[in-house]
C-alpha cells in the first residue's frame, strides 16, 4: 500500500489551522514512511514515522489530532523525562516503558481534543484510568499500574519520542533529516512565543509549558549551595590579620614586621521559620538544607549555628547533627527577631541564611553581613492572623533561592 501523502499533509495543515501556536513544530517534523509502526510515532530527533495503512483508514479530522498528539510528546520533552524517571524509580522492561507512554498520553490528551480536533475512539486520557485531569506524566505514573484498565492498550506505541526507549525502526542520531538539540530548542522557543503571544487561545497546560520554556526550573539545591558559598567567600567576609605569617611587603620596610591578610573560615547562622504556616515536611527539608550548608563550607559543622524563629527567636544551637536540633515554634512569624538574635551571636556570623515561607516582616535595614533567603513556595500569600494581609517580598539586599 502506498502512502496517501495528500491526505497526511492535509491533516497537518488542518492541525496548524486549528492550533496555530503549534504550526512551527508541526512543520518541523520530517515524515518517514514505515510499515513497522502501528499508527504514527516520533523519535527524539523529530522524525515522524507513519504507517500507510493507518493514514488510509483514519478520517482526516482524527489524523489532524494525531499530528498534534505526536508533536506534543516532543515539545514536552517526554523522551528525556521518560529516561530520567525510569532511572530514578528503577523502571525497566517494556511493560514499564508502556506505562510511561500511557502516562505521557494522559498528560497530553486531557485537553488536546475539541475546538476543531476530533477525538479518536481509542485515545488514552486520565478518565480511562479513573484519574484527574491536569497532571504531569511523572504524577500519573505513580497512580496506576498495568492491569484490567490497561489491557487493551498493548498496541500503544508513540515511539522513542514518548518514552525515551529507542525502537528498531528509528533512524538514530546519524540518520537523515533529524534535528539536533539546538534546532529542537529553537522550535520549542518559537512555539512558546506563539503560545504567549495569543493569550486565552491555548489551554492552561500549554501556557504552563511556555512559561517553563522561557524560565526553566533550576536545581535549587545547587543554587542554594552556590549562594551560600558565594556569600561566605565574598570580599570582606572572613578577612583578618595575623602575625603568624609576615606580609611579603615587610621586605620593603626593614625592621618592621607587617601582618599578612588571611581569610578565616566564615561563620553561618541559619534562621529557620517555625511558624504554623510552615509544614512539618518543610521543616524536615530545612534541616536537610542545614546539612547541605555545612557541606558547602567544607564540612565545618562547628561554623554553623541554627536558630528557630516564629514570633520570637529560640535558642541558638551549634550544629553537631542536623537531626538532633530541636525546632520550637508554631505561632506567628517575625523573622526580624531571628535576624536580630543571629547578629548578636558572639562571634558574629559572616552569613545569615533564612529558610522561610516568606510570610513575615523583614528587617528595615540591611544586616552588616551577607544574607541568603531560602523561600518555600506558596500558591497564595496569607497571614495567620489577618487573611487580607499581604507580606512584603524578600528585600533586594538578600539573595533569594526558591526551595522545591
Amino acid at each position: 500500500m502506498s502512502m496517501d501523502t495528500e491526505k497526511l499533509y492535509a491533516a497537518r495543515l488542518h492541525a496548524a489551522r486549528v492550533r496555530p501556536y503549534l504550526a512551527t513544530a508541526l512543520f518541523a517534523l520530517h515524515v518517514v514512511v514505515s510499515r513497522r509502526v502501528p499508527t504514527m510515532a516520533v523519535d527524539r530527533h523529530w522524525r515522524c514515522y507513519v504507517s500507510p495503512g493507518f493514514v488510509d483508514r483514519t478520517p482526516l479530522e482524527e489524523l489532524a489530532g494525531v499530528w498534534v498528539h505526536e508533536v506534543s510528546h516532543l515539545l514536552r520533552d517526554h523522551h528525556r523525562r521518560g529516561n530520567r524517571v525510569a532511572a530514578e524509580r528503577g523502571l525497566t522492561g517494556p511493560g514499564e516503558r508502556l506505562r510511561i507512554n500511557i502516562a505521557a498520553d494522559c498528560e497530553i490528551n486531557d485537553d488536546v481534543y475539541g475546538d476543531g480536533l476530533a477525538r479518536p475512539a481509542d485515545a488514552v486520557d486520565p478518565a480511562l484510568l479513573g484519574l484527574a485531569d491536569g497532571e504531569l506524566m511523572e504524577d500519573y505514573l505513580r497512580q496506576f499500574g498495568l492491569g484490567p484498565r490497561t489491557q487493551n492498550l498493548v498496541w500503544l506505541d508513540c515511539g522513542s519520542g514518548a518514552d525515551g526507549l529507542d525502537r528498531e525502526w528509528d533512524l538514530g542520531p546519524c540518520g537523515a533529516h533529524g534535528l539536533d538539540e539546538q534546532e529542537q530548542d529553537a522550535v520549542r522557543f518559537r512555539v512558546a512565543q506563539g503560545v504567549t503571544g495569543a493569550p486565552g487561545t491555548a489551554p492552561r497546560s500549554w501556557q504552563r509549558w511556555a512559561e517553563e520554556v522561557f524560565h526553566p526550573p533550576q536545581a535549587w539545591r545547587d543554587l542554594l549551595g552556590a549562594a551560600v558559598r558565594s556569600a561566605a567567600t565574598a570580599s570582606g567576609a572572613g578577612d583578618d590579620y595575623t602575625y603568624g605569617r609576615p606580609s611579603r611587603r615587610s621586605a620593603g620596610l626593614p625592621g618592621v614586621v607587617l601582618p599578612s591578610l588571611r581569610r578565616r573560615p566564615p561563620r553561618v547562622a541559619v534562621v529557620i521559620d517555625t511558624s504554623r504556616s510552615v509544614s512539618d515536611a518543610e521543616l524536615g527539608s530545612a534541616l536537610l538544607e542545614v546539612t547541605a550548608i555545612a557541606r558547602a563550607l567544607g564540612g565545618r559543622r562547628d561554623l554553623v549555628t541554627v536558630l528557630s524563629c516564629d514570633a520570637a527567636a529560640g535558642v541558638a544551637y551549634a550544629l553537631c547533627r542536623a537531626e538532633g536540633i530541636p525546632l520550637t515554634g508554631g505561632g506567628g512569624t517575625d523573622l526580624r527577631e531571628g535576624f536580630a538574635k543571629a547578629l548578636r551571636l558572639n562571634p558574629r556570623p559572616d552569613v545569615v541564611v533564612a529558610l522561610t515561607d516568606g510570610q513575615t516582616p523583614w528587617p528595615e535595614t540591611q544586616p552588616p553581613c551577607r544574607t541568603v533567603v531560602g523561600l518555600f513556595p506558596r500558591a497564595s500569600r496569607w497571614s495567620e492572623d489577618d487573611e487580607e494581609y499581604v507580606p512584603d517580598t524578600p528585600p533586594d539586599w538578600a539573595r533569594v533561592v526558591t526551595i522545591g
